[in-house]
């Protein structure tokens, strides 16, 4: 019986040192700059503050009082001025700031003096709609340039955003805008999904009734479709927004003055508000964004997440603003009208950065290679992936397909916590192994500890914790600091630690396992289902898998696999038993699945997270849970009746 936090059972030999040409350009190509920043972190991060406009410079860059942080202390900036006017005054204006594409075809060029006069207007209708610094906004928008546009208005007058899913439900809006106090809702009549128009409006009515503090409405015409309106209440964009003036000093705020909220699930019914505030931020995504991603001047950057997520938040929007980047957003889903749309917006656009989850890998990886491959992808010169884990064969599969075996592929680790990237390899740097975030980024202090928050060897596995602060840092739940200091500083003290565990191997490399609350304990041996999951997808026959725990008798858990096969491969009995058995040989016997259901899908939301929880509750006969804000809500029926005629092993 083992007595690690986490066993360390996946082992990857396989590694790729930067290509020399990559290297001898890229942004950061000195190793000696982690030992600068372990050094001396205040200095290191200080001089990358000083590349980023400041009105009032900080008397002190960071004042820590465990588990409070304030950086950059006394300072005045303002995040929009730094996105947008500081490029635009020095001669930047004509760039392209972002190549929208929408779902049905229609598309906007936008440069960054375009975009200022856009930001301007509507910062003035927002003060016109009664909205001041400090007042908070809700945004319940689709992927449209009017959605960068509002976030960067409120920036620009110290109104705290607070942006909310377009796929989620009007309680969960209605939510998030009691608790944030919004007094203001910017919507839109509807958004377009897979050849459908989906309305917003319905939605944003419901949760506006019952959110008394909130005042009005701003509504974007999006799709044209009917909705109900309120002359009293409801105002439209094209009315209000487009007759401003294109001019509006940005206000001069204070470091720590709060940019946004983000609401992300909570162990309770009640979601956190994460509170992230203006100087500290700014300088943690514009910096990571430079050094991960090696941004430079001709690039067309992608990430292909929403808006609506911190991903978004930080890579679609202020990391690329900050550093002067053309950036790609795309409105709709990556099937419509064929399976092709993501490989043919690349070819398009010369877009020479991907950045996705592995879930839309994973999902390319079953659609098979005859999609990318019919596309010119020879811009692409980097690749990352984002949102949870990735299998090294699903790795693979992105460095040789559509890196045309040629790309750096950068492993990224983070949270809407931590704001920013926190473990990543710098692609002029490191050498990478597939499945592995490597290690922490200069200036992050993160490390793996056992159950007593002790530091684990090499080729252990534990917690993943971050021992200091740093700038783009959470600085608590908004209306609950101590929840913040139980949720986040109390389990091991003095570190920090949101729920991942992770392991160490020989080389010391960081591989992210997931979430804690889906380690498995079978016969006494802790198992990460991402190490199960792993193993199974890098059969050739499977293109994406699942694992839960489920009660047994005998082993205490059993594995239950979910799995979700390539284009063209049958699964039968024969398969069954040869998956199973390549799962023993990878890892273990321990490992071995007790039942695999075959599947066409896995239940996802509309961020690409997988339900495990639904999964788990098929697997021992539970009555299911809501599924409504799944994005294939259908797929879990069936999954229920495959399950329940699948007979598990011995």
């Amino acid at each position: 019986m083992s007595d690690e936090a986490l066993e360390n059972l996946l082992a990857e030999d396989r590694t790729f040192p930067p290509p020399a040409e990559f290297a001898a350009a890229a942004n950061l190509s000195d190793p000696s700059v982690y030992e600068r920043a372990r050094r001396d972190p205040e200095g290191f991060w200080a001089a990358e503050a000083d590349t980023l406009h400041w009105f009032k410079a900080w008397d002190r860059v960071l004042d820590w009082e465990l588990p409070f942080a304030q950086w950059f202390v006394g300072a005045e900036t303002n995040m929009s001025y730094n996105c947008l006017d500081r490029h635009v005054n020095s001669g930047g204006g004509d760039k392209v700031a972002y190549h929208w594409e929408g779902e049905p075809g229609d598309t906007r060029t936008i440069t960054y003096a375009q975009l200022l006069e856009d930001v301007c207007r509507c910062a003035n209708a927002l003060r016109e709609l009664g909205v001041g610094t400090g007042d908070r906004v809700a945004i319940y928008m689709p992927m449209i340039p009017e959605t960068v546009v509002t976030m960067l208005a409120c920036a620009r007058i110290g109104a705290p955003h607070t942006l909310v899913f377009a796929g989620f439900s009007a309680d969960a809006l209605a939510d998030r805008m009691h608790d944030s106090g919004a007094k203001l809702l910017v919507t839109a009549d509807g958004q377009n999904r897979r050849g459908q128009q989906v309305s917003l409006k319905p939605n944003a009515d419901a949760a506006f009734a019952s959110a008394t503090e909130c005042n009005y409405m701003l509504v974007v015409r999006r799709t044209g479709q009917d909705i109900a309106w309120n002359d009293e209440v409801d105002f439209w964009w094209h009315d209000v927004v487009d007759r401003q003036e294109p001019q509006c000093p940005p206000v001069r705020l204070d470091s720590e003055h709060m940019l946004y909220l983000l609401y992300t699930s909570g162990t309770t019914a009640k979601p956190k508000g994460i509170k992230h505030t203006t100087g500290g931020y700014m300088v943690g995504v514009a910096a990571t964004h430079r050094w991960v991603f090696d941004i430079k001047d001709d690039d067309v950057y992608w990430c292909a997440a929403d808006v609506g997520w911190v991903t978004g938040h930080s890579y679609i929007v202020y990391g690329p603003l900050c550093n002067h980047t053309t950036g790609v957003m795309y409105e709709g889903t990556p099937d419509f009208p064929d399976k092709d749309r993501w490989w043919s917006i690349v070819e398009r656009y010369g877009v020479t950065i991907l950045y996705c989850a592995p879930t839309a890998i994973r999902t390319f990886m079953k659609w098979g290679d005859t999609y990318p491959g019919a596309h010119d992808l020879s811009s692409l010169r980097l690749l990352g992936s984002v949102g949870e884990p990735i299998n090294p064969e699903a790795w693979i599969w992105y460095r040789d397909v559509i890196g045309s075996g040629r790309t750096p592929v950068v492993d990224t680790w983070w949270q809407t916590e931590t704001g920013a990237i926190m473990v990543s390899p710098l692609p002029g740097l490191t050498t990478t192994k597939p499945g592995s975030a490597t290690y922490a980024l200069p200036g992050i202090d993160a490390d793996v500890v056992d159950d007593e928050g002790r530091s684990v060897p090499d080729g252990s596995g534990g917690y993943l914790v971050l021992r200091s602060p740093w700038p783009a840092m959470l600085r608590g739940i908004y209306g609950d600091d101590e929840r913040y200091a139980e949720t986040y500083w109390r389990r091991f003290p003095g570190m920090y630690f949101a729920g991942d565990g992770a392991k160490k191997d020989d080389d010391g490399y960081l591989w992210v396992l997931g979430r804690v609350d889906d380690v498995m304990n079978v016969s006494g041996h802790r198992i990460s289902t991402t190490e199960v999951e792993s193993a199974l997808v890098s059969h050739d026959a499977v293109a994406e898998a699942a694992v839960v725990g489920r009660d047994d008798e005998t082993t205490g858990q059993a594995i239950a696999a979910f799995v979700v096969l390539r284009a063209g491969v049958v699964g039968d009995d024969a398969l069954l038993a040869e998956l199973r058995d390549h799962v023993a040989s990878v890892i273990g016997p321990i490992a071995k699945p007790k039942s695999i259901v075959f599947t066409e899908d896995l239940p996802k939301t509309r961020s690409g997270k997988i339900m495990r929880r639904l999964l788990r509750d098929i697997s021992e006969n539970r009555k299911l849970g809501d599924v409504t804000t799944l994005a294939n809500a259908d797929i879990v029926n069936e999954i229920a009746d495959r399950a329940s005629a699948a007979a598990p092993e011995d």
